[in-house]
């Protein structure tokens, strides 16, 4: 426990740097979860990523519910993803999707962690926000942990989908208040992301940090 707990602090101080001399970044919202959770955000670039592991806390250890068929079928991808990510794969093809989702989050959700998940299951090629599907709010009730809706703005600046070199400009992670998954669906927690995209009067003011 004491390793994964630094090697959280270790991937939340490298990203946060990078994000820093990426463009920066300005974090606002106040995290409110003492343990296990699912945050659920819109998904435009691999950026979205990194910018979550540098405005996460470190305490939270967050983890990423992605392809096992794109970030482990590759060394280099593979190395990323299970060394300065904490990917947990998940196959995306085949009727037992969902049971693949469930048995690698379970485990990190009971120790407390934090599992990522982008529920429009793709990157985003024109800003727009695709459909949320209902794996992410079924997997909160099923484990019995809330639900964080967050908004990543300015990633798709800085790693467009489908580029390969990144540019500088300023990135945002806007972080709501928890939810209850059993009185919230996929669309409303949609509903809420986009409301934090669009700077939602309800968001709260406190700047957790700006790099």
């Amino acid at each position: 426990m004491r390793a994964t707990r630094i090697t959280s602090v270790l991937r939340h101080r490298l990203w946060r740097a990078v994000c820093a001399v990426s463009g920066g970044l300005t974090v606002t919202g106040r995290w409110r979860v003492p343990g296990g959770c699912i945050v659920v955000a819109n998904h435009c670039s691999h950026a979205d990523t990194a910018v979550l592991l540098a405005a996460l806390p470190a305490g939270a250890q967050p983890v990423f519910a992605a392809a096992a068929d794109y970030w482990f079928d590759v060394p280099v991808r593979r190395f990323v993803a299970s060394s300065l990510i904490g990917v947990l794969p998940v196959r995306r093809s085949g009727a037992d999707t969902y049971a693949q989702l469930l048995a690698a989050a379970r485990p990190a959700l009971k120790a407390g962690r934090t599992v990522v998940v982008y529920p429009e299951g793709t990157r985003s090629t024109d800003g727009s926000i695709g459909e949320f599907r209902s794996g992410a709010v079924r997997l909160a009730r099923d484990c019995g942990v809330p639900v964080v809706p967050v908004a990543v703005l300015g990633t798709a600046e800085v790693l467009p989908k489908g580029a390969s070199f990144i540019s500088h400009a300023p990135m945002r992670v806007r972080i709501g208040e928890p939810v209850d998954p059993h009185s919230a669906s996929a669309p409303q927690l949609r509903a809420r992301v986009v409301a934090l995209l669009q700077g939602s009067p309800a968001e709260r003011p406190e700047l957790a940090y700006a790099a």
